[in-house]
């Protein structure tokens, strides 16, 4: 495992990814290379009332929100996983048993890997995973910015939000 899980009991979001980047890598943190907007796009959002440092990513328990990886054996770049590395039964048992209240997946390459097939549209999916909402929101890293979009991001914050209970 290059990064651990940041999981609990009680979530309100588990964000997952494809692998680590060779900077979280590097860092031992998730989202680290300097180019990924992911911590600034929570705080944009309000899924974190202040930006965390990628070195801080534990501090997101406090507000109810977990990390993992669809591949927890590889890193860098998602064209140069080997897709043997991807453990989706495995991400799927550890949802199964941690049950949040939403899941997350933070680019269509993640989603697309969970539901198999090459096309998914960003924003709340019409399936779930045993009755746990699924949302796809745009990939963060500066490879994906010309795709990225603040409008999912937000989407997936107003439902969080709710399952929050604010």
């Amino acid at each position: 495992m290059i990064v651990p899980d940041l999981l609990a009991d009680d979530l309100a979001l588990v964000l997952c990814g494809t692998a680590p980047s060779r900077a979280s890598m590097e860092a031992q943190a998730y989202y680290a290379h300097p180019g990924n907007i992911f911590w600034a796009t929570l705080h944009r959002v309000g899924l974190t009332p202040r930006q965390l440092a990628p070195a801080a990513y534990a501090e997101l328990l406090a507000w109810r929100i977990g990390l993992t990886d669809l591949n927890k054996s590889g890193w860098g770049a998602d064209a140069d996983l080997d897709p043997a590395g991807f453990d989706v039964a495995a991400f799927v048992a550890k949802m199964r048993r941690r049950r949040p209240g939403l899941i997350a997946f933070d680019s269509k390459f993640a989603a697309g890997t969970f539901f198999a097939r090459r096309t998914v549209a960003l924003g709340r999916q019409s399936e779930t995973l045993d009755g746990i909402p699924l949302f796809v929101v745009p990939s963060t890293s500066g490879r994906a910015r010309m795709y990225f979009t603040l409008e999912p991001w937000a989407e997936l914050a107003a439902a969080v939000a709710a399952v929050r209970g604010y």
